[in-house]
Parts: structure tokens; C-alpha cells; sequence
């Protein structure tokens, strides 16, 4: 039984919620999003609030319904107040700046890695990290793991990009010794 996805979605202040045909547009003060729903959900907005609905109590179509009422609600939590990922850079030499709508990142390698972000997204960085912001989870979501993909972590001395958050497990170099 799908217990996230009977719970309502609260619609804050200053955002309008349009449902026709299986298009869902949320629109707020940071901007619009636009997605399709699956075919066997349903949404119902009433004052104030989002119900998501499953066509039939199946297990698929309650699995359908946890995703949807997630997907609507980071729609909800975006266009009013958006999502940011923290990206930290560790490595002698290594650094990150923006310029325009490009990521520029010295990563060690003999030329610097030009990264565009897409349409949506941006970014600040300082010496050692990256700020990506963005109205769409999944957007943004998307571009911070192809940034890490560049250099990802090593384990031996920790050199890489990483997310603030995350933890990188070390392991013990060579000791020279028998």
C-alpha cells in the first residue's frame, strides 16, 4: 500500500496549478514546469491541495502513485523555492570558475574541462566548490552527477569532485614494508 502516495500535496502561496489532458504545469515565482502524467494516475486539485489518484488499487498502479505524488510535490517545492547541489573539488591545483553559461573546471588533466549547463541550471563557484541551482530535482540532479563524472574521488588521497554530503571511505596506501 502506497503510503507517500495518498498523502496531499499542499499548493503554497503565489503558485497556480493547471491539470488538463495528463499535463500537469505548476508555475511560481522562480518559473514553470510542465510534465505528463502516466496514463493510470490521476491527479485532482482542489483549494489548496494536490490528491493523486491511481486508477485501480494494483500493485503496479500504487507503485505509479508514490512516484507521481513525488515527482508533483519536488514540482511544487521548485517553483517556489528551488534546489541547490553542493559540489566540493579537492586536489592540488584543482579549481572551478564560471563564466557566462559555462562551467570552466582545471582537474588536472593537461587542458581545462569547458562544461555548459543546460537551460535551467546555474551555477556559482569558489575556489573549491560549485553551487548548481535549479527549479527541476531531476535537472539538476542529472548535471551535478555529470560534473562528478569528470574526476570522480579516489579513494587513496581523496583528490576528485564530491558532494558536500557525501563521505569518501579511504583506504590505506602501501606501507613499503614486508
Amino acid at each position: 500500500m502506497s503510503r507517500i502516495g495518498k498523502k496531499p500535496i499542499p499548493i503554497p502561496a503565489k503558485t497556480s496549478v493547471s491539470y488538463q489532458n495528463k499535463v500537469v504545469t505548476i508555475k511560481g515565482e522562480k518559473g514553470s514546469l510542465t510534465r505528463t502524467i502516466h496514463p493510470a494516475i490521476d491527479l485532482r486539485v482542489d483549494a489548496g491541495i494536490i490528491q493523486v489518484v491511481p486508477e485501480t488499487e494494483s500493485k503496479t498502479h500504487r507503485a505509479l502513485q508514490g512516484m507521481t505524488r513525488s515527482v508533483v510535490a519536488n514540482m511544487v517545492t521548485g517553483v517556489s523555492k528551488g534546489f541547490e547541489r553542493i559540489l566540493e573539488i579537492n586536489g592540488i591545483g584543482y579549481r572551478a570558475e564560471v563564466s557566462g553559461n559555462t562551467l570552466t573546471l582545471h582537474l588536472g588533466y593537461s587542458h581545462p574541462i569547458q562544461f555548459p549547463l543546460p537551460t535551467g541550471i546555474t551555477a556559482s563557484a569558489d575556489k573549491n566548490s560549485v553551487k548548481l541551482s535549479g527549479i527541476d530535482k531531476e535537472q539538476l540532479g542529472e548535471t551535478a552527477a555529470s560534473v562528478r563524472r569528470l574526476r570522480r574521488p579516489e579513494p587513496y588521497k581523496g583528490k576528485g569532485i564530491k558532494y558536500a554530503e557525501e563521505h569518501i571511505q579511504r583506504k590505506a596506501g602501501k606501507t613499503g614494508t614486508k
